[in-house]
């Protein structure tokens, strides 16, 4: 071990507790500590999320509401048409009735937000806006957890009216960095990506927006993803790592060990100290050091199943937090005070 990298390493983590940034060189440095530091580096991180966050966990769930026969080609995805071999469930929208049911169950879970996922490219028709108000209506009737939705790409028409029926946050990942994303999908472009978290923004919404992580990018891409979500200013960031499904064009790729994946949360922290920091699919490639996600300066995590894979027993992620001290974050008084009434 070098002392200088240790000294190194502490006076990034003391600008950045400081209010200061971690450069993009820097960036590319701690991706590629070696794993004799991760400990260290993961300290830094936990202090900058203890600094930022605080102790309490962000904690949300979501529905697919609408499976099967996507029109875009994302090759991790199970959903796309263009996978033929691809074995995800294939159904219209559920019922609003049991879109409540799953609501008011997370919310027991403790989660503050609960998200609305349809595959597709946006809402472009009369049946999906009704489909949604309908949604958004008996959500807001019976549960007081937060609105978010994933609707793919959007127009500044399509947020202002979401926005409208009462949804409070979107969620659209940018998947990957721009010189990385014509490998993972060419039926959307990066700029729409890019101009759906702006139009979300301008129609106030708060904005989720991340990526999947081990998509065959390299770790330069990493940090220019990150570097690109600090620029767009975006709340609150997902990362996933690629769970490779079977009939896509990702299905034979490796998974990330344990230690890159914790050293890649712990990275993502010090680029984006103010940002909640969730941690979502492909948590299972962690195997036993799941919990280690918080200490490696996650804030949040997605509970319950996937789109189209099996979740962790919610029971083992309540007694994670419990064991840890942590307690799920309420926060949803504030942001419904905010709206106009029903």
């Amino acid at each position: 071990m070098r002392d200088d990298t240790y000294a190194r390493l502490d006076a990034i983590t003391q600008r950045v507790l400081a209010g200061g940034e971690t450069s993009a060189e820097e960036g590319r440095w701690l991706i590629r500590l070696e794993d004799g530091y991760l400990s260290w580096l993961m300290a830094g991180a936990d202090r900058i999320r203890r600094h930022f966050r605080g102790e309490e966990i962000e904690v949300c769930a979501i529905s697919n509401v609408r499976s099967g026969n996507c029109s875009e080609n994302c090759g991790f995805c199970s959903q796309s048409a263009h996978h033929k071999k691809a074995t995800a469930p294939r159904y219209d929208y559920i019922p609003a009735e049991t879109l409540a049911e799953q609501a008011r169950r997370a919310r027991s879970w403790g989660a503050s937000d609960f998200g609305v996922v349809s595959k597709g490219w946006g809402v472009r028709s009369d049946k999906e806006r009704h489909q949604l108000s309908e949604y958004f209506a008996t959500l807001r009737a019976e549960s007081d957890i937060g609105r978010c939705a994933s609707l793919g790409v959007l127009d500044a028409s399509s947020a202002q009216q979401l926005k409208a029926m009462g949804l409070e946050n979107y969620h659209h990942n940018l998947e990957t960095a721009e010189s990385h994303f014509h490998k993972v999908c060419t039926t959307h472009t990066y700029q729409e990506n890019i101009d759906t978290v702006r139009h979300a923004v301008e129609a106030g919404l708060r904005v989720c927006s991340g990526g999947i992580l081990g998509m065959g990018e390299s770790l330069d891409q990493r940090i220019e993803l990150a570097l690109t979500l600090r620029e767009l200013g975006v709340e609150s960031v997902p990362l996933n790592f690629l769970s490779p499904q079977e009939g896509t064009p990702f299905a034979g790729m490796a998974t990330m060990s344990p230690r890159e994946i914790l050293n890649n949360i712990a990275v993502f922290r010090y680029l984006l100290p103010r940002a909640e920091i969730r941690i979502a699919g492909g948590r299972q490639f962690l195997r036993d050091l799941q919990s280690m996600i918080f200490m490696a300066g996650a804030s949040g995590i997605m509970i319950g199943d996937y789109l189209t894979t099996r979740g962790r027993r919610v029971e083992d992620d309540l007694q994670m937090l419990q064991d840890l001290g942590l307690n799920a974050r309420e926060d949803t008084q504030h942001r419904r005070a905010a709206l106009p009434a029903a």
